[in-house]
């Protein structure tokens, strides 16, 4: 067992996808975050069809020493999934991880920094670019 760490193990929480490939996006957020802050632990778990599952990730941060845990959800919205699903989860992972402090970041979709990014580069794209229509 390794020894706690200073600041929160940082998890990935996405939805989950039959086609592997669907990963990669939030894989290239993880190796962004981890060369921004090489001393901080980044792990990716999924709702469902991939692995590992929250629980599981979860599991093995508190078994690597972790006693503090973000989960940042990459959702664009709080549909079921966030507002059904994931608190469930929470409280099973609690539950079974007593004494490790385990917080939840908005959904992606719900931070204006983001979504102002996106429309930016939408606005720009449509200005210098032929979109299909």
């Amino acid at each position: 067992m390794t020894a706690p760490a200073a600041e929160p193990a940082l998890v990935l929480f996405a939805h989950g996808a039959r086609d592997p490939r669907w990963a990669e996006p939030f894989e290239r957020i993880q190796a962004a975050i981890r060369a921004r802050r090489p001393g901080t632990v980044v792990e990716m778990a999924f709702l469902e069809l991939m692995q590992p599952a929250l629980a599981d990730a979860i599991a093995k941060l508190v078994a690597d020493g972790q006693r503090r845990i973000t989960i940042a959800p990459l959702f664009m919205a709080q549909g079921g999934h966030l507002r059904n699903d994931l608190p469930k989860l929470l409280d099973s992972i609690r539950a079974q991880h007593a004494g490790v402090d385990i917080n939840v970041l908005p959904a992606v979709g719900d931070v204006e920094t983001i979504l102002n990014a996106i429309a930016d580069w939408l606005v720009t794209a449509a200005l210098v670019t032929d979109l299909p229509r």
